[in-house]
């Protein structure tokens, strides 16, 4: 339950500030000891309170409000392999879903559904991870999450969560995998969007093509580990010389094997939220992650990591959730 993570947190991050500023009165205590200096306890008492008060209302404007902001975030990418044909050509791109995140406020999930919209997309690339838990908090958000609408249309890859891997109602590999399966049959056949799955799909105009390529959730050995689906060799099969954007969930896959194994110019991924707290533009996932949060460019080639649209813990700090309008240019 909702209610249940928020207390959660909230008590882990009370011990845990309480337990450092104690740690560090300890240190002080016996260094002033050996010295033959008078300690006194109260400083350090009233600076435990005082941080675990402000770092509560911090998480309750993050929780109250800051998890139903939004912003859109515009970037060009210019590549001269891309056809001029395709010049101009918009991408939003969405990630992280959680629709779990809105069972208690399902009007802001419309709000960020019409902001996707409005935005006029030729096409929306999701990025993963449309829920948490288990399958039946999807089912309510079905006529929602079925109003998304672009031009081509929408594609979808699996990210980690989509595997069903976090959820004890699953018992097993076979659980877990029949579940992710229904999943994409929910995505391709109720919402109308199309999954990539380790494969791509072609986008045509007039004699020039394009690939929108995704493979399942793949790890490349940053963060926490994840379950591994991702067959990259196979989504990238016939597409050399071919302009490609490939869509991968865990960021840390494009430097571990999408850089070297492949020839995508532009890749999207998601999965970090941007650990859902900055610190002056600064990213705490910047701690577990080589690239963690926007643009990042290697020669011609370029990674965009979107922070997500909903959350895993619940809230937002100075870390709203992103809509990207990535606009192609041949130059």
């Amino acid at each position: 339950m909702w209610w249940r993570s928020v207390i959660f947190h909230a008590v882990t991050s009370g011990i845990i500030l309480t337990v450092a500023v104690h740690c560090i009165w300890i240190v002080t205590w016996i260094i002033a000891k050996l010295a033959g200096w008078r300690l006194h306890y109260a400083p350090f008492g009233w600076t435990a309170l005082a941080l675990v008060l402000f770092f509560w209302a911090l998480f309750a404007y993050g929780h109250y409000f800051g998890r139903y902001r939004y912003e859109v975030n515009r970037i060009t990418f210019s590549h001269r392999a891309l056809p001029r044909t395709f010049s101009g050509l918009r991408i939003v791109h969405i990630s992280d879903l959680h629709v779990d995140s809105y069972l208690d406020r399902p009007e802001a999930l419309d709000r960020i559904i019409d902001a996707v919209n409005a935005q006029e997309a030729d096409i929306i690339c999701f990025t993963g991870d449309l829920t948490t838990g288990p399958f039946r908090e999807i089912e309510p958000f079905i006529p929602t999450l079925r109003r998304l609408k672009a031009k081509e249309g929408v594609v979808s890859i699996m990210g980690n969560h989509d595997f069903f891997i976090y959820s004890p109602e699953y018992r097993d590999d076979g659980e877990r995998s029949a579940a992710a399966d229904r999943l994409t049959r929910l995505e391709e056949d109720s919402l109308g969007w199309r999954v990539v799955r380790n494969s791509h799909i072609m986008l045509r105009r007039g004699g020039d093509s394009i690939a929108i390529a995704g493979v399942d959730n793949t790890n490349g050995g940053e963060g926490f580990a994840t379950i591994q689906k991702g067959d990259l060799k196979r989504a990238t099969e016939g597409l050399k010389g071919v302009f490609t954007v490939m869509m991968t969930h865990d960021p840390s896959h494009w430097r571990a094997e999408v850089l070297p194994c492949s020839e995508a110019q532009l890749t999207l991924s998601g999965h970090t939220h941007a650990a859902q707290f900055r610190i002056f533009g600064w990213s705490l996932a910047n701690l577990f992650f080589s690239e963690c949060d926007g643009r990042y460019d290697e020669g011609e080639r370029t990674l965009y990591v979107n922070a997500g649209i909903g959350c895993t813990a619940p809230f937002r700090i100075d870390c709203p959730s992103e809509i990207t309008v990535i606009t192609l240019t041949a130059p």
